[in-house]
């Protein structure tokens, strides 16, 4: 049986203030947990609606930083007696040898971080000191049999230092890596003439560095899996042989790519079901308030419209790749169809 996931973020709460949030450069004048009556509501909620559709929940909890939430153990506690998996996504500092043997006897299968950049960018991007603090606790993670992850947002900011993130995160022995991109929260920081900007070219030729890195340390049989997360990773398979449509593909079915309106919810501190959490105007309704099954199969079809994306429509590679939605929505005033502004690719009529 497959897994729905659920994107989760119980509080707003966080020990950082990074540069590229988006709870805090959207402006949050307050801070928001829920409460656990409403948390435990959430969870019946979810149980419920996978029952329908035959899926396992799956929970992907955050924030802000999900261990501050005053109930957060009460969670835990909760989801392990349902026998329902979840990783964590939150930041180094409340982890111990002692927090992390606790969130494995809860059920904790995974736990992620983030690095953006070498010392001195990331540093400047979240607070000082916590390059090193989130490097540290990847020990933790693997001494109470977590698997760690790392993820890097990637912008022009920090785009040249990546190569050397994944030797770090190599030698420092991380489980997982992954990088996504980021998405513009200020119409100033997706200007192509902001720091923060990729050009298509530039990150085309980003992803074959990366590429050659991770296949080096792949032959090598490094314990760091690479996982290639960005869906513009089909696109640069594809344009070198690695990648083939299938003979027996068939015309309408989607594959691959944004899992947005597939298999996927973002729930909020206050309850909002989002298609997407990095598309900040993608609120379709409230958990708490609405029915999920009557948001999935009604209010989440406006994001199953793919013959509206603007470029990816006339691509052959609509049914597995599509770019980023939420990096395109970013930059392009809040459209979910609009073109992703890293995407190399020239189409036909283009050229012309």
């Amino acid at each position: 049986m497959q897994y729905f996931a659920f994107q989760w973020h119980i509080t707003d709460e966080c020990d950082q203030r990074c540069k590229h949030c988006y709870i805090f450069a959207e402006g949050h004048a307050l801070l928001v947990s829920m409460t656990w009556e409403n948390m435990q509501l959430v969870v019946q909620k979810c149980v419920e609606f996978c029952k329908k559709f035959n899926r396992l929940p799956y929970f992907y909890i955050t924030g802000g930083d999900p261990i501050l939430h005053p109930n957060f153990w009460q969670l835990l506690e909760l989801l392990k007696q349902k026998e329902i998996p979840f990783t964590l996504m939150g930041n180094p500092f409340h982890l111990t040898e002692e927090v992390c043997r606790k969130l494995r006897s809860f059920g904790c299968e995974k736990y992620q971080m983030s690095i953006d950049g070498m010392e001195k960018t990331h540093d400047w991007f979240r607070k000082p000191g916590s390059f090193q603090t989130t490097l540290e606790k990847v020990a933790c993670l693997k001494k109470a049999e977590i698997t760690s992850i790392i993820m890097t947002t990637v912008s022009g900011t920090n785009i040249d230092e990546i190569p050397g993130v994944v030797d770090t995160v190599v030698k420092t022995g991380v489980d997982v890596y992954a990088f996504a991109r980021y998405v513009p929260t200020s119409d100033g920081k997706s200007n192509e003439k902001s720091d923060w900007y990729i050009s298509p070219e530039r990150y085309r030729e980003f992803l074959a560095t990366m590429d050659k890195k991770f296949k080096e340390y792949e032959k090598e049989g490094c314990e760091t899996y690479f996982n290639r997360k960005d869906h513009l990773w089909t696109l640069y398979q594809y344009e070198n042989g690695e990648f083939k449509i299938p003979d027996n593909a068939e015309k309408g079915t989607i594959y691959g790519g944004c899992n947005c309106g597939n298999c996927h919810f973002t729930i909020s501190s206050n309850g909002d079901l989002m298609a997407c959490r990095r598309v900040s105007n993608s609120i379709v309704g409230n958990i708490i308030k609405d029915d999920i099954k009557d948001v999935w199969l009604n209010q989440m079809e406006s994001y199953r419209n793919y013959e509206k994306f603007s470029k990816c429509s006339k691509c052959e590679l609509l049914a597995w790749c599509r770019g980023c939605p939420a990096v395109a929505a970013g930059s392009h005033g809040g459209n979910f169809y609009s073109e992703d502004p890293q995407c190399w690719k020239k189409l036909e009529e283009e050229s012309c």
